[in-house]
């Protein structure tokens, strides 16, 4: 017996090498008929219930109460009411950002107990879920959905749990974390193989349309997490199956990546006459956002909703693939530098935000009596009161010895970093030269140059030698940007250097040929548009756009931290709030931990989800995403980012909402210690929350996508006052977020005035050092043209009407349309029979009386006409 014991708990620790051969097919075939199911599913909520059940049942099966027994006993107890689903797991920004995140779902949400339960029954002959072979897995799976069919809602509900927990990992027979993210990405492959995703989504189907559970929710004041149960258990279920089988790994069977493409296949494109699913989680947003149905779990929804949008269409570095072969298959030069790993080698920099910061400085006591008190290893990402922890330099400037107030806090920030390097995937510190050494050219060790190649638009060569032309001839060409005759040799050269950096979008290519379809739809015939699952998507998305994106506007809003709660606003803290609130303060902390992070994790789906459709529809067509990013600026997307960083942007990042202990799968396995106050308050190890710093830079980049080469939309930034909100996250040491706040800062420069410039020469220095050059581009000045703001309405105006053209040509079909094509070909037209009406043949005679013969024709004219 200890031997077997000893054997199994091996195969539990190590993944399935081979089949195992156990017991018969028909001894595992009885042993899903056991009269322990009747036990599984008339267990009762308790812990302490279904522990007694646990050990009768071990009694009446004359089953030994080993210490395996008593430890799952044990688990039970411990793991009965804080037991929670995975929100997401894997990596998210590939760019400097790799993260693992590991969400529990609300407290008091899973009762780990009845679908744990529910596969204990194979222990009755000694075998568990991880001892079977594969064909006792299949038709216990197969069970299961037999059973989903029931007209009883109750029953199936626990048969879904049941499918929950294989789908978790059946944590209850694996001894280490490993062991339930192995065995939950094992189960999940089979789930989907044995066609369990279609089974739940028919399930969902019904859960949406189900009126009396809307009117029921509808009718209660206060809604809560028990009026969303079965949708959060299928959510559930089916979000795991979508981020396990999405995740690709090299020792994926031939099996499981063939079941990979067929599973994006089908959630890509539309099964069966229905809609692809993103459309359909899209549709439980605006209803929701409706009031029609308050009771949907919005949180689930939604991250579903994010993970089947970067499943189906790509993540980013699926689209930075994508947008190389795309270049390459419209004959454009390659990219010059791959920007996530131009990002990747950044270094972060803070220059002070305020006057009052440099006054700070100045009269901060030396690093020396500091050093003590800057042992914080949260110091990573906050602002530093000398010069940045990098000791970075003007790349332009003649070098000096570094003073000795310089070496000491260049120290004391490597030690504060030490060892949270490999969170930020930065590159080694450079260390400070000494002070007594030589100015030499071997010692320098930075790169002298900018990060990124200047680019040159097409628009920038025109202006250029208009200009030129002006001054020394003139008069102008128009686009002609090859003949520089009458120009001084300077000016050849300064063209010259232009064209050397000139930089052809796929969106400058799409603009163009859809000039051309505009100007001559009939020569060039009809557009071949491919049905790619990003086009699809578009196509469905079309009419309801609107909707969609106020939807999600407005649950980023009510989820904001700076949001104030209304009575007309959503109530996003349904699939959060228990039925009775809590009546200790442990249960107050708790709940209001779990609130902030109900509220966090809205945030991180909803800015990933939209940041990803813009970036693949403007892969995909540039109008698709113009039409995209027009109507969230309609519905006040600017403010409302705006608002959410104006807070404070050190604490939202650096909060702890989080529980360790309660994470998954830490929470299955290790014995939870006993909560209290204290150790709620010291909340986690973690400095800072990646998944906040993951939705800032996520915001920031959609704000970015949505004012680049807009005027208009930039004048809202400066009408807003975003510049002393971006700068304070400025604070915030992490490279990638400062690079899209300088970016917004650039391109706002030259509204701001004289003044402003003068005061922030340290945000202009890193402006100049960590973003992008455009040649000829005056950011740090009011001369451009461009930045007057007289024709900025009738800017959008153009825009809105070049994308109404592109969606009535390529999407608006009318049934009887204007045009119809003509067979041009002169014997094709003689040889074919036309057939008269009657009434012709009646009156030809009279017909060549009139029209031809009365006629007087003057040939000689008609001939010299023609």
């Amino acid at each position: 017996m200890a031997t077997a014991t000893a054997a199994a708990k091996g195969s539990r620790r190590h993944p399935r090498a081979g089949k195992r051969s156990e017991a018969s097919g028909g001894s595992r075939r009885a042993l899903w008929t056991a009269p322990l199911w009747n036990l599984s599913m008339e267990m009762q909520m308790g812990t302490q219930q279904s522990c007694q059940n646990y050990i009768a049942t071990l009694k009446t099966w004359n089953l030994p109460l080993t210490g395996g027994a008593l430890k799952k006993i044990s688990r039970l107890k411990m793991c009965g009411e804080y037991f929670f689903v995975p929100e997401m797991q894997g990596a998210g920004v590939k760019v400097n950002l790799q993260y693992l995140q590991r969400d529990y779902s609300p407290v008091a949400e899973w009762r780990c107990v009845h679908h744990k339960t529910e596969a204990k029954r194979k222990n009755v002959q000694g075998k568990e879920w991880l001892e079977l072979e594969e064909d006792a897995q299949k038709a216990y799976v197969m069970g299961l959905l037999d059973r989903l069919e029931v007209v009883s809602r109750e029953r199936r509900l626990k048969v879904a749990r049941a499918v929950l927990y294989l789908a978790q990992g059946t944590f209850g027979e694996c001894d280490s974390e490993v062991d339930v993210l192995h065995w939950s990405r094992y189960n999940c492959f089979l789930l989907y193989q044995m066609g369990t995703f279609s089974a739940f989504l028919e399930l969902l189907h019904m859960e949406i349309d189900n009126s009396q559970a809307c009117s029921s929710a509808l009718r209660k004041p206060a809604i809560s997490i028990a009026d969303s149960t079965e949708l959060r258990v299928l959510l559930s279920v089916m979000y795991l199956l979508v981020e396990n089988i999405r995740l690709e790994r090299e020792t994926d069977s031939c099996r499981w990546r063939t079941a990979r493409e067929t599973f994006r296949t089908e959630l890509s494109f539309s099964m069966h006459n229905e809609e692809p699913f993103a459309l359909l989680l899209f549709s439980m947003v605006t209803k929701f956002c409706s009031g029609l149905a308050p009771h949907f779990p919005i949180k689930k929804v939604l991250l579903l909703l994010w993970k089947v949008v970067m499943f189906t269409l790509g993540g980013f570095e699926h689209l930075q693939v994508l947008k190389v072969q795309k270049r390459a298959e419209l004959g454009l030069p390659p990219l010059a530098e791959d920007s996530i790993q131009v990002v990747k080698s950044m270094r972060a920099a803070s220059p002070p935000s305020y006057t009052l910061d440099l006054g700070e400085s100045q009269l901060a006591p030396p690093p020396s009596k500091l050093r003590g008190r800057r042992g914080s290893r949260r110091q990573l990402l906050t602002k530093q009161d000398s010069l940045d922890i990098y000791n970075e330099r003007d790349l332009f400037k003649t070098e000096e010895p570094a003073t000795e107030e310089e070496e000491e806090s260049a120290g004391d920030g490597e030690r504060t970093l030490d060892g949270e390097l490999d969170l930020l995937e930065q590159d080694p510190l450079v260390p400070p030269p000494p002070s007594q050494a030589p100015l030499s050219a071997e010692r320098v060790a930075f790169p002298k140059g900018l990060p990124w190649a200047p680019k040159v638009r097409q628009k920038d060569i025109e202006h250029f030698l208009e200009m030129s032309r002006n001054k020394f001839i003139g008069f102008t060409l128009g686009q002609d940007t090859d003949t520089l005759v009458g120009l001084p040799r300077p000016i050849h050269e300064s063209v010259k250097t232009l064209k050397q950096h000139k930089y052809i979008s796929i969106a400058d290519v799409q603009i163009k040929n859809e000039e051309d379809l505009e100007k001559c739809p009939m020569s060039l015939g009809e557009e071949v548009v491919p049905e790619t699952p990003c086009e699809i998507l578009y196509q469905g998305m079309l009419y309801s756009l609107p909707q969609y994106m106020i939807a999600l506007l407005k649950i980023l809003l009510a989820a904001a931290p700076t949001s104030k709660a209304k009575t007309d606003s959503i109530n996003i803290l349904a699939d959060v709030l228990p039925e009775e609130m809590p009546i200790t303060v442990l249960q107050s902390m708790k709940l209001g931990m779990d609130v902030n992070r109900h509220k966090e994790i809205i945030v991180k789906s909803i800015s990933a989800l939209l940041l990803l459709l813009l970036k693949h529809f403007k892969l995909n067509h540039i109008y698709q995403f113009e039409y995209v990013s027009q109507h969230l600026v309609f519905a006040n997307c600017i403010p409302l980012i705006l608002k959410f960083f104006n807070q404070n942007i050190l604490s939202y990042i650096t909060a702890k909402n989080s529980i360790s202990v309660l994470d998954y799968p830490c929470c299955t396995i290790q014995d939870l210690p006993e909560l209290t106050t204290e150790s709620l308050e010291a909340g986690d190890n973690n400095q800072f929350c990646w998944r906040n710093l993951f939705s800032c830079i996520n915001l920031l980049r959609l704000l970015n996508k949505l004012t680049k080469w807009k005027h208009s939309r930039t004048m809202m930034l400066v009408v807003f006052k975003s510049a002393p909100i971006l700068k304070r996250a400025l604070k915030v040491k992490q490279a990638m977020l400062q690079l899209y706040v300088l970016k917004l800062l650039k391109i706002q420069t030259k509204y701001l005035g004289r003044q402003w410039r003068k005061s922030n020469m340290k945000t202009m220095s890193a402006i100049y050092q960590k973003v992008r050059h455009r040649m000829n581009d005056d950011w740090a000045y009011g001369n451009d043209i461009d930045a007057r703001p007289w024709d900025f309405q009738a800017e959008e105006c153009t825009l809105r009407a070049n994308i109404e053209a592109f969606n009535s040509r390529r999407y608006d079909k009318p049934q009887d349309s204007e045009f119809s094509p003509v067979d041009n070909c002169l014997q094709s037209v003689l040889g074919q029979r036309l057939d008269l009406p009657e009434d012709f043949h009646y009156s030809y005679e009279l017909w060549l009386e009139r029209e031809v013969f009365s006629q007087p024709i003057c040939w000689e004219e008609l001939l010299q006409n023609h």
